[in-house]
């Protein structure tokens, strides 16, 4: 039993290091190629992702009940149906992370991969001041300390480099620049935000997570239809739903769906310190596979810096001080 535990621990935080770099990397990439007739829009991949996690929600509930389709309709009419002020409370953090997937697609379509990856950690910071704020938390000196480092870090990463472009290239480059760093800041307080949010609703609840992901996916549909229809609803009537949509496309819309559900695997069998070691092993292997793959990405010293810290606070940030033995207690 004890070895099936580690076994589930390692498995679950190595699919997460996969997934978080997979779903950067081919995001990037599927928001830069030039290839020929409309480019998919990233209000409907957020759609297609939320209909992918409910349909495996539903299926992962319908297994956990012996396959009995009397047995799924009763606990999904008992858990949701019948519980109307429970599934409400879930539409505030639902329609905030359909905001934040889609300012993900706007991040990427502005910053590399690396970049992205390195300034998102700031959603470290977010967490933990809304956790202090909303939850009561107390931090201890090595948490406060790597949110100092993080913000040094990110800092650095940012810290802007002289390039040999013309003037007017520079201010595009910036521009783009700019919106890609407010999409990601943006995206860091909804993240925080909503997480615990999530969590505080969590505690209050005994509902298993296939059930609350299926709350979520719900109003997640909802929002993102609406917003489908308010941002690309011209777009759509023109080409459809589906437009641009190629093999990278639905690589980019199972990889945001299996998100919610390694994170959920994670948090069963996993703890903060492996979590944050999963987090930097996916910068860690963005920046590789960004500079030798993709070759979209010319760090400086002043990056390298900054990313160092970054990865050292998140480190730092999952650390639990042991506590000395008593020799009496001996």
């Amino acid at each position: 039993m004890m070895f099936t535990a580690v076994w589930l621990k390692y498995v679950s935080l190595g699919v997460l290091v996969l997934q978080n770099t997979l779903l950067v990397l081919t995001m990037r990439y599927s928001r830069t190629l030039h290839s020929e007739g409309p480019r998919y829009l990233p209000s409907s991949a957020v759609v297609s992702a939320e209909v992918l996690k409910i349909f495996t929600c539903i299926l992962l509930v319908f297994k956990d009940h012996s396959f009995s389709v009397c047995g799924l309709n009763q606990v999904l009419k008992e858990e949701i149906v019948n519980m109307p002020h429970l599934t409400l409370k879930l539409a505030i953090p639902s329609g905030i992370y359909t905001l934040q997937n889609n300012l993900l697609y706007v991040a990427l379509s502005n910053l590399d991969a690396v970049t992205y990856q390195v300034t998102y950690q700031l959603k470290i910071l977010t967490t933990a001041l809304f956790s202090v704020s909303m939850l009561g938390k107390r931090l201890s000196i090595y948490q406060w300390l790597s949110l100092v480092i993080l913000m040094t870090g990110i800092a650095l990463v940012q810290w802007p480099t002289d390039t040999s472009s013309g003037t007017q290239q520079k201010d595009v480059t910036a521009s783009s620049h700019f919106m890609g760093l407010l999409a990601v800041l943006v995206a860091c307080f909804s993240s925080g935000f909503a997480g615990i949010y999530f969590e505080k609703i969590l505690k209050e609840t005994t509902q298993s997570v296939w059930i609350r992901n299926i709350q979520l996916g719900i109003f997640g549909l909802m929002f993102g239809l609406v917003g489908v229809c308010v941002y690309d609803g011209e777009r759509v009537w023109q080409n459809g739903l589906f437009q641009g949509y190629n093999t990278l496309t639905w690589m980019v819309v199972a990889l945001q769906a299996l998100g919610g559900l390694v994170i959920a695997a994670v948090i069963k069998y996993s703890d903060n310190i492996l979590k944050g070691f999963a987090t930097s092993m996916s910068v860690i292997l963005s920046t590789m596979i960004s500079y030798f793959w993709l070759q979209d990405f010319d760090p400086s010293s002043v990056f390298f810096l900054g990313a160092l810290l970054v990865i050292s606070a998140t480190f730092l940030y999952g650390y639990e001080r042991t506590p000395a033995i008593n020799p009496s207690e001996e």
